[in-house]
Formats: structure tokens, C-alpha cells, sequence
């Protein structure tokens, strides 16, 4: 079981439980119970705000699907239009798009430098890989949630017995890349379209596991096994061929005079062609030896590989849009309905500032669901201030009757407004 850390933005809790926590508050000792007739205002409010998001989101992702379809290796639909001039721009605003829908459900974006020091060395429970970053035409990979998860080992570390570590781990891990040409794909790489990665719990140091273009590198254990391997057969070869030297001077002998010719089938050249033949069977057999222990080792790092992501990866290209939206789209709902219900229940006719709102919000989630969030405050009380849900006098925040609330949501969504200026908005990501 993963750990939560702190000062995360994301709310672990569903829409509908938010809404029966909230409903159900006592709140301070001078507050009473919900009445059942606010009970049902303001579930009638949480209604009409995730019927509002939910249809902002509804239209981002027609706008997002038609964006990808032209690069969606999945599609099994006929292209009857060309290839669009201006295809490289099209590539540019569908990373753009991704990034900002990553912002709203909470991800943060790995830059380079980032990538290149938790991708140095494997945890202990990894696989160690390296990554080819020349491999890729545009590659972005966004996290959220470091926690710490328990792992079992087992290594000469831990004399080969199992053992439970504590290592450091995404809870999710998203990935977007598109490839270009390079010897590590192979032929027939796919270099035109775009693909999605979406996982969980992943050990930090083994985020390049997910990337294609990597390359194993074996542990300082593998690589002094099969060194050792191989230095043993060299030393075994070059042992047995010091014993075989007098014989094959004398077969040196026989190719210079000719005499080898002259006598190829008879016993002096059955001998010549044995002398010849065994250490050049040493060298070959221990050769392969040497090799086969190479593949066997890597063939297990690859299964190794295999079977760790077989339950981690949650999914792929254009069902990992659907996740996303549908986690962003519940993240700004639970946001705007604790701004509102804190103000609404609990700040008075004087209302709170936006600090006040923010430090009761955290302090409520921390005390009831015993999670320690960075409530995302600015944006929350921006979408209910551009609704008309709350008002500003000064540096404090009120919030109109609930079912004056529920109305002026109802006529929010159904007033015409750019995609940005509408409730769902966020700021780009820089």
C-alpha cells in the first residue's frame, strides 16, 4: 500500500462521496447539521456544477479526439483527406493541448534535466536501462503523487532471500511521445504517429522502463558473472592450446612444405585436420557458452521488465484521453464545490479571504480524510467568481444563497463563452 505525501493538489475522494461528507458536516461546535431542505439545495448545486463541467469537458474531448485521430496509432478508420501543410503545427497544438489538461487533473511535467537524473541507475527492485533521447522527435512525460511503496527483493544483497524495501514511487506516470528514425527502433518503426502511456506505481528510478529506445544495462553482479564466464573460457582455451603448440608447429610445418597435400586423406592429414579442428572447437563452443549466458541474462531482465509493467499499465493512446479528462473533470468539480460549500456553510456575512477559505479547506480534508492537500484556492474561487456564484467586497469572499447558486450555474452554462473563459478554465501551462 502506497503512502500519500503531502502538499499534493489532487483530492483522492469521489464526486459523489465528496458530496455525503459535505452534506453530512457538523461542521465547529457553534455550527448545526445540514437541514434536510439545504441537504437537497445543495445537491441540487453539486448536480448542476458536474453537469456544467462535465459538459465543458464533453466538448474537449470532441476537440481533443479530432486533434489525435490524425495521429492515433489505433485508428482503424480510412484517411480520405491528405496529410494538412500545416501537419507539424497541428503536432505542436495537440502537445500543447495534453498539457493543459495534465495541469487540471494535477500532473506536473518531468523536464529534461529531471528525466536524465531519476533515469541514472535502478532502484532495487528495477530493471537499470538507457535511454536513447536522440530516438525521439518530442517526448514529454508528466507525474503525480510521490509516494513511497514497499517492494520485495531478492539479490545477493539480500543473500538471495526475500526482503521488503521502501522505494520512492509515481502513483501515475503519463506518457506522450512521438518517435523519429534511429538505429534502436529497428525497421519499420512508426515514426508518423503519436502515442499515449498512462501507469501506476511506478519506482522513480525506473521511469525510463516505460520509454521505448532504451537499451539494458546489466548489474555490476551480471556483469562480473559473465565476465568471469568469459575470462574463464579464455583461460581454458589458451591453456589447451598451449598443450596442442608442438602439434600444430608441426602442422605449420606440413602447409609450408606441401606435405599436407600430398597425403590429405591419409593418416599424416586426418592428423593435421584434428590439430587444427580442436582449438578451433574450444574457441567456438566456449564462444557460445559465454553468449548463451548473455542472452539468458538478458532474456530474464526482459521478463523481468515484462511482468512488472504487465499490472502497472492502466492505459493506451486514445483511452488514456478518456482517463485524463474524466480525472480532471472530477478534480475542478470537488474543487469548486468545497470553495463554495466552505463560504456558503461557514464564512458568515462577512466572509473569508482567499487564505482564510484555503486554510479551512486544507484543515477540513487533513481532519476528515486524513489526506494533506494543497487545495488549489485561485483557480477554485476564479470559476464560482466568473459564475456569479460568489462575490468580492474588497479581499473577501461571500457566497450567494445555494438556490440562487444553482440558478446562476444553470445560466452560466447555457450563456455562450470561449472554451478558457467558461467555469473549466485553467491557466496555460508555461
Amino acid at each position: 500500500m502506497a503512502i500519500r505525501p503531502d502538499h499534493e493538489a489532487f483530492i483522492p475522494v469521489r464526486v459523489a462521496d465528496l458530496v455525503d461528507i459535505l452534506c453530512h458536516d457538523t461542521g465547529s461546535a457553534l455550527d448545526s447539521p445540514l437541514a434536510e431542505s439545504d441537504q437537497k439545495a445543495f445537491r441540487r448545486f453539486a448536480d448542476a456544477v458536474g453537469e456544467h463541467v462535465h459538459h465543458d469537458y464533453l466538448q474537449r474531448l470532441r476537440r481533443l479526439k479530432a486533434d489525435y485521430d490524425a495521429f492515433d496509432p489505433d485508428c482503424d478508420l480510412l484517411a480520405l483527406a491528405p496529410e494538412p501543410a500545416n501537419a507539424p503545427k497541428k503536432l505542436d497544438d495537440l502537445f500543447d493541448q495534453f498539457a493543459r489538461l495534465l495541469q487540471q487533473a494535477n500532473y506536473r511535467r518531468l523536464n529534461r534535466e529531471e528525466l536524465e537524473m531519476i533515469t541514472r541507475g535502478a532502484s532495487q527492485w528495477g530493471v537499470d536501462m538507457r535511454v536513447e533521447w536522440e530516438a525521439f522527435d518530442k517526448l514529454d512525460v508528466y507525474v503525480r503523487g510521490l509516494t513511497t511503496g514497499t517492494r520485495i527483493v531478492r539479490n545477493w544483497k539480500t543473500v538471495f532471500r526475500k526482503r521488503e524495501v521502501q522505494v520512492p514511487v509515481f502513483s501515475r506516470v503519463v506518457v506522450i511521445l512521438r518517435q523519429r528514425e534511429h538505429k534502436s527502433h529497428g525497421p519499420g518503426a512508426d515514426t508518423k504517429n503519436v502515442f499515449l502511456k498512462l501507469f501506476k506505481d511506478i519506482p522513480r528510478n525506473d521511469v525510463e522502463m516505460l520509454l521505448p529506445a532504451t537499451r539494458i544495462r546489466f548489474a555490476l553482479f551480471d556483469k562480473v558473472r559473465l565476465g568471469g564466464t568469459g575470462l574463464g573460457s579464455l583461460g581454458y582455451v589458451l591453456f589447451k592450446l598451449t598443450s596442442l603448440f608442438a602439434p600444430l608447429l608441426k602442422v605449420g610445418t606440413m602447409i609450408t612444405t606441401g606435405a599436407i597435400f600430398a597425403d590429405l586423406f591419409g593418416e599424416r592429414g586426418l592428423f593435421a585436420l584434428l590439430a587444427v579442428y580442436t582449438p578451433l572447437a574450444l574457441v567456438g563452443g566456449y564462444a557460445y557458452k559465454t553468449y548463451a549466458n548473455y542472452a539468458t541474462t538478458r532474456q530474464n531482465y526482459q521478463l523481468q521488465l515484462s511482468k512488472s509493467l504487465y499490472y502497472q499499465n492502466l492505459d493506451n493512446n486514445a483511452g488514456v484521453l478518456y482517463r485524463l479528462l474524466d480525472s480532471a473533470e472530477e478534480q475542478v468539480t470537488r474543487e469548486v464545490l468545497l470553495a463554495y460549500y466552505f463560504l456558503w456553510r461557514h464564512a458568515g456575512r462577512e466572509g473569508w479571504t482567499e487564505a482564510e477559505l484555503d486554510h479551512r479547506i486544507q484543515t477540513e480534508l487533513r481532519e476528515k480524510l486524513a489526506v494533506a492537500v494543497d487545495f488549489d484556492i485561485h483557480d477554485a474561487v476564479g470559476k464560482l467568481e466568473r459564475a456569479g456564484v460568489v462575490k468580492r467586497t474588497g479581499d473577501h469572499l461571500r457566497a450567494v444563497p445555494v438556490d440562487e447558486a444553482t440558478t446562476r450555474v444553470d445560466e452560466a452554462w447555457n450563456t455562450p463563452a470561449e472554451p478558457d473563459a467558461k467555469m473549466t478554465s485553467r491557466a496555460a501551462v508555461g
